[in-house]
């Protein structure tokens, strides 16, 4: 079994590693594109681009399923995905859990990037799923930037930043960037009201793995042998785990992987 991830940087991490978790006994490939990033800023017909280069690069190796692990990617191009690579790719996007947060009541606040805060794509999501909860939408400048290179401080300002923009009575937070869920528990600090319930977060990269799994007719187990390696291209290139993905947990837990040749 051999599941890929794409992403424009280390925002898969998280999802593959909730595959790693659920199929220990998965191969892995992780198509990310450093010479086209960030996405965010481009236009949605130069993001497809990229992320259909990104992704025919990781199908080129044979894999039993493909996970979109970009919200803006998602949001953008996934149609293009499915259109070029179904029914024989099976191609899973990543969603904002919007229905899963609105159902414990809120009030909500959604971090995304802001090329899909306020999209035609999010608010769709938001009309059909809040069930009218109120939801706020929180622009997150400069923080999938700041976490793809790992770069503290500049992770403290825009963590800060959104933070501050984020009204105080929100109980639950769902996290529209997979890069967010890299630094969830410095988001968490920067949100927690003293004396106030825990906040609930909600990530995809749990989701999007179970998924991948249902869309093969695969079951988890998460106890099986740990024999899946990992493959990592770098705009279409092998390569080694880039550097700064150690830096969290999800790339350690990776790191430990063989690599496939």
């Amino acid at each position: 079994m051999k599941i890929a991830l794409v992403d424009s940087g280390i925002g898969l991490l998280p999802a593959t590693a909730a595959v790693r978790r659920l199929r220990p006994d998965a191969d892995l490939v992780i198509s990310s594109d450093p010479d086209g990033m960030p996405w965010g800023p481009r236009t949605p017909e130069d993001l497809t681009q990229r992320a259909l280069l990104a992704a025919e690069a990781a199908a080129a190796l044979g894999p039993d399923a493909l996970i979109v692990a970009c919200n803006t990617a998602s949001v953008h191009s996934l149609p293009t995905l499915r259109a070029r690579l179904e029914p024989q790719l099976p191609v899973i996007g990543t969603v904002p859990a919007i229905k899963p947060a609105a159902a414990g009541g809120g009030p909500v606040a959604i971090w995304a990037t802001p090329a899909t805060t306020g999209s035609p794509y999010q608010r769709g999501l938001i009309r059909d799923f809040a069930n009218g909860v109120d939801v706020t939408e929180v622009p997150c400048p400069g923080l999938a930037d700041a976490v793809e290179q790992a770069d503290e401080s500049a992770i403290d300002r825009a963590v800060a930043a959104a933070a501050a923009l984020t009204p105080p009575e929100v109980t639950t937070v769902v996290l529209g960037c997979t890069h967010y869920e890299l630094v969830a528990e410095r988001i968490r600090a920067a949100l927690q009201q003293p004396g106030a319930e825990p906040l609930v977060f909600h990530g995809s990269a749990g989701a999007v793995a179970a998924q991948a799994l249902r869309r093969i007719d695969v079951p988890a187990q998460p106890d099986a042998e740990p024999t899946g390696s990992l493959t990592v291209l770098l705009s279409g290139r092998e390569a080694a785990l880039p550097g700064r993905a150690l830096h969290y947990a999800e790339g350690r837990l990776l790191g430990q992987l063989s690599t496939a040749r």
